[in-house]
């Protein structure tokens, strides 16, 4: 039965984000650079768009990397997750002092699938950053664009279940449709908290093939609608490997064993891991 009341723009464009046929997603993360500046990994960026998006099925990055990195038969290849919140950098304590700094007009005129935006639960600046978001899902739902709520995590936060749940559930609450948080134990009962809003994993910093494996694979097996991995795999050494071994977990439900076999299979055999 069709659904009188869905929200085609929202809807059509969460169906690029996340593909329909298992409900799954691999978000390459190459953000990073709006307060970190040229992050090991993305020095070179635009070499390393072209090497990995054919493996992602969407790209979370900002409207900078979209004009200056992404070769002309690429545009509109994959989805664009564009972010539209920053003001800060690394030179400054409280990176939770952001404000909007894209317009729901420039998302739009950019293709944007979806925009994020980072919500900082319990800095000094919560309350900015929560009406940040509820500031763009206002204009974003104007015109069919999702948003996704990111659960940016200061310095002294606790990457448990406990914060990780209260600030995911204000994200959905403030209208968030998809929310990117931290893995954490006992995932599923975030999960469940903010059902039926997909979640996605965010990578972290960099750990290792195994590591990041396993930490997919936790994530899709509780609940999880996927992954937003970035330093995981633009900063390893074989980002082909890590991504393919992504993929094969998040889209295939392979294994940790087998996505290192993918992994090792990018690899010249003196690497190889076990």
């Amino acid at each position: 039965m069709v659904n009188a009341y869905l929200d085609i723009g929202i809807q059509s464009r969460m169906n690029r984000i996340i593909n329909p046929k298992d409900n799954r997603v691999v978000m390459l993360a190459i953000d990073h650079p709006y307060f970190q500046g040229p992050t090991t990994g993305l020095r070179n960026m635009s070499n390393t768009i072209t090497t990995l998006l054919p493996y992602c099925d969407c790209l979370m990055t900002t409207r900078g990397a979209v004009r200056s990195n992404i070769a002309p038969e690429d545009v509109g290849s994959k989805p664009i997750m564009l972010r539209v919140t920053g003001g800060n950098s690394v030179l400054f304590d409280e990176l939770s002092d952001e404000k909007l700094t894209v317009t729901i007009k420039e998302a739009i005129r950019m293709d944007a699938a979806g925009v994020a935006v980072s919500v900082y639960i319990g800095s000094a600046n919560q309350q900015q950053t929560i009406i940040n978001l509820t500031e763009m899902v206002n204009h974003a739902d104007e015109y069919g664009i999702p948003v996704l709520a990111v659960t940016a995590v200061g310095k002294n936060m606790a990457r448990d279940l406990r914060y990780l749940a209260l600030a995911s559930r204000i994200c959905q609450d403030a209208g968030a449709r998809i929310i990117k948080t931290y893995y954490c134990e006992e995932f599923s009962k975030l999960v469940d908290a903010v059902a039926p809003t997909p979640v996605v994993v965010a990578g972290g910093k960099y750990s290792s093939p195994p590591d990041a494996f396993q930490m997919a694979y936790n994530s899709v097996q509780a609940g999880a609608a996927g992954v937003d991995f970035g330093r995981n795999i633009f900063q390893d050494d074989n980002p082909v490997g890590m991504i393919k071994g992504i993929r094969a977990i998040v889209h295939e439900d392979h294994t940790v064993k087998e996505a290192l076999d993918i992994y090792n299979a990018h690899l010249p055999d003196a690497c190889k891991l076990d």
